[in-house]
Parts: structure tokens; sequence; C-alpha cells
């Protein structure tokens, strides 16, 4: 009874924890709670935190899938639809299933091979952190952000304005509906066959389960005093229990300990293994598992980062303007080390304070759906705004000092006098000068009292404030197109130059 109060209290803390980072647009849970996101099994191996991989698997194989009953959001989301399911359909019970190793292993071989080909959006759909990340960004948050308004609405008739009414907008219909299909699959497989998706179709489920086949500490049954009654299989939300035959297959088990709460007979017990004599029940070790799972260790180990250099080119003036590269977040290196290392969790989509990251359609290619991309159409990247790169659990966009931010140039800006309301109405503007933090936009004499946009590419930062504010319809004509690699802005160089200089006179 203790151990499944303790996995249910951790979990819940786990979970709520988690799921309020996500919903959180007002700012109010500290950073330091971001550490929960960074412990994830996937974010951890594609930053290169060995160290916390390592903790991990010495958790699981000590303790089992401790991992997948405490730590990770969406195996404690399914236990909870599994418990409300119950509520309502109580005489509904698990039943005990034969592990599909076919497909557990095809799935995971699938996952590998897509990866190191490049289509990461398989890792991005079925890692569990990354699914649960973006069912609650673009399903949950929206509902959220509606309660808030319509508080909002009834405390400001009391003159209490605790609450501020806040934007609600759909950042991509693609990432909606698979954050739609993700919640209809996970909830039914839940509330139908408990704990299916993690022991079929999740890869860090199938790994921690040949893992934990190795544990130190396992569910056992005693045959002396089982006597087969059926209630351990009828709660076993991992369908992993076989009471007929007093066996427990360890790949599948979750130590959720719920078993061990529904055994009248005390027969279940969980502990070290202790020596006995051998008999015609004990089952015999697959040793196939534990080579799998040496090999598989060699190549979790190998994943590879990899930065590829391009040429940059800038378009000429063009009616509308397409972009040939998008623009990738601050700190991401490059679009090719953003793809390498990005799950498409979306939690620097929710967490943006300016609301310019939006996940991506084609603009990656078809192997970088869903991760995130710079837009403009609703707001500019703040210039002192680093929160992207503080909450990234993957290690995708590298974290960036204010003062390194400043240096970044994410893209450079691109005018197109033709479509400028200087150009075709002849009135007065500016507000793309206004906006730019760089002077890389600047206004010019153009006709009698009127100025229009005059850019420098070269120390342009590619913020987008310029190409948010310009008024022109229905093709704006300021546009920021994306640097293949993120350089150093040159202006910031002519400072660190000039700052030399002055040293040099004793200044």
């Amino acid at each position: 009874m203790k151990l499944r109060i303790l996995r249910i209290v951790l979990a819940l803390v786990t979970f709520t924890i988690l799921t309020f980072f996500f919903l959180d647009f007002a700012g109010l849970f500290p950073q330091q709670y971001f550490t929960l996101a960074a412990i994830q099994f996937v974010p951890a191996l594609l930053a290169g935190s060995f160290v916390i991989v390592g903790v991990l698997v010495a958790l699981t194989l000590v303790f089992g899938r401790v991992y997948c009953s405490m730590i990770c959001p969406l195996g404690i989301y399914m236990d909870v639809v599994t418990w409300i399911r119950k509520r309502f359909k109580p005489r509904m019970k698990q039943t005990y299933s034969k592990e599909k190793r076919w497909l557990r292993l095809s799935v995971l071989a699938a996952v590998l091979v897509s990866y190191f080909a490049g289509v990461t959006v398989v890792v991005s759909l079925l890692d569990p952190y990354s699914a649960f990340g973006r069912m609650v960004t673009h399903l949950f948050r929206p509902v959220y952000m509606a309660g808030n308004n319509v508080l909002a609405d009834i405390f400001s008739q009391f003159g209490i304005y605790t609450f501020y009414h806040t934007d609600i907008f759909l950042h991509s219909l693609v990432s909606l509906l698979i954050a739609l299909a993700t919640l209809a699959v996970v909830s039914f497989l839940a509330a139908r066959h408990g704990r299916t998706w993690c022991n079929t179709l999740c890869p860090v489920g199938t790994v921690l389960g040949y893992l934990s086949t190795l544990s130190l500490f396992k569910i056992r049954i005693d045959e002396s005093t089982c006597i087969s009654c059926g209630k351990c299989a009828k709660t076993c939300k991992a369908s992993c229990i076989d009471s007929k035959h007093s066996t427990i297959d360890t790949s599948r088990c979750v130590a959720c300990f719920d078993c061990i709460d529904s055994c009248s007979e005390h027969s279940i017990t969980y502990g070290l293994k202790r020596k006995k004599l051998a008999s015609q029940n004990d089952v015999p070790v697959d040793e196939s598992k534990r080579q799998f799972m040496g090999a598989l260790a060699v190549s979790a180990l190998a994943v590879p980062s990899t930065l590829l250099a391009q040429t940059i080119s800038i378009p000429t003036g063009r009616v509308p303007f397409k972009r040939s590269y998008p623009i990738s977040p601050p700190g991401s290196i490059s679009a090719d080390h953003l793809l390498d290392h990005c799950t498409s969790c979306h939690l620097c989509v929710a967490k943006c304070p300016c609301q310019v990251l939006k996940p991506a359609l084609l603009e990656y290619g078809v192997g970088g759906l869903m991760m995130p991309v710079m837009n403009f159409d609703h707001g500019f990247c703040n210039f002192d705004c680093t929160l992207c790169t503080d909450v990234c659990p993957t290690d995708a966009l590298k974290p960036l000092t204010v003062q390194a931010k400043h240096k970044t140039q994410m893209g450079r800006v691109v005018f197109i006098m033709h479509n400028c309301v200087v150009f075709t109405d002849e009135t007065s503007c500016g507000a793309c000068s206004e906006h730019c933090p760089t002077q890389a936009v600047k206004m010019v004499p153009y006709k009698g009292m009127l100025t229009i946009p005059s850019v420098n590419p070269d120390i342009c930062v590619g913020c987008g404030g310029c190409e948010y504010v310009c008024p022109a319809v229905p093709f704006k004509a300021i546009h920021v197109e994306g640097n293949p690699v993120q350089l150093e802005a040159q202006a910031f160089k002519d400072e660190e130059k000039k700052e030399v200089q002055l040293d040099g006179f004793g200044f």
C-alpha cells in the first residue's frame, strides 16, 4: 500500500508541474521547474546529457520502469484516464495478453532508422514527452487561456484586475490535428487496454522495458502462496501478469504496484530476488534480450549532431516574396542542428511571450514537420528575450545570454520598394525603421519631404520587427530572409573593433 501511495504522489507532482509549465502563459512558474522537462529520456539523449540518461538507465536497472510510472507525463496521463474509466465502468477489467515483441521492435527500429535518415518527425510523433507537450500546447492551453479570459471579464466588473485578457490563436492546423489524433488514440487505448501504448508503440517504453528485465528490484509472485484468483491480472494496467502460471512479464511491467495492493494473500512482493532451488516453473532468461539491449545501447550513444554550412543568398525584389530559407529560432545554430535535436515538444512555442514561434509545415521539409519556425504574423522577436533557449530540453536551441542573443543573426532584411506605401501611395511611413533595434533599416530622402527605407542586411539580426509592423498589403514591403546557418551580426563585429581601437589609445 505504501509503495503505491508513494508512486501516485510522486506521479501527480510530476504531472502537475509539467502540465502547468506548458499552460503557464503569464510566467508564474519558476524557471527551475523546467528541470522536469530536461530529465525526460529522449530530450536528454538528444541533448547529449548522458549523465541524465545514465541516471535514468541506472534507475531502471535497479528499480524497474519507475520512469514510466512516475516521470513520463504521457504515461501518467494514461493512468489518469484508466482511473477515470474505472470510476464509470468498474466491471471492465484488464486481462493478460502476450507480448507483441515483433511490433515493439519494429516500431523501435523504424524510429532509429528514420532518425539516422534525417526524418526526425517519426521520433517527434512517438516520443512520449513531446506528444504530451503538443497535446497540452494545442488542446489544453487554449481552454486554459479561455478560462482565464472569462475570469478576467468577471473580475473586471468588480474592479479587480488580477487576471488580464490574452490572445488565443491557432499556431498550426496540422499540429492541432496531430495533437487531437494523439489524444484520441492514447485516451482510447488507455481506457480500453491500460498501458498498451507504452508497451507496443512507445520507443522509450521498449528500451526501458527490456532494460527492466535485468533490474534488481522486481515485482514477483510467490507460487507457494498464490491461489491463482486472478485479481492481480484484472488490476494490471500493463496486462503483463499471467495469473494462471503465476508469471510476470517484467519487460512490460511499469512498477505501478496496483497488483500488490489487490493481492489478498500477500503473494506479490516488490524487492530483490531470493535464492531458491530450481523448479519446472522457473522462467529461463532470454539471452536475446540482453544481446539486443547491448547493441541498442551502443547505437543510442552514437546519436550524431550534424552542422551543414551553406552559402547565403539574399533574393532580389519579387512580388510576392517567398523565403528561400526558414527562420529558425535563436540558438538553433542552423536548420540542420535543429532537425538533429528537436523533438517538437512545443515548449518553446508555448512559452514564447512574443508569439513568434509556430510549428513548421514543410518549411524544413517533410522530416522537419512540427519543428519550431519563426513567424511574424502575431509579433516580433523581443531583442532582449532568450526564454525559448532557456526552456529547450533537448539542446536544439543552445542557451544564449542576452548579449549573445543581440549578436545572433537569425536572418537578414530584404526590402521591396515596389510594395512600400511610400512608393505606391506617396505617403510617409517609417514604421519599419522605428522598430529596428540595430538600425539595419534607416529612412533616406526620397521625394520632397518623403523618406523611404534603406536596408543594411549585414547588421540585421532577423528579429522581424520591421516585417511585423509593415502596413503594406497584401504583400509586405520588407521581410526577413532566413539564414541557413546563424551568423554574428556585422554591427557587433564593428563595435568590437572600435572598442579595441579605443583601448589602444588609452580610452
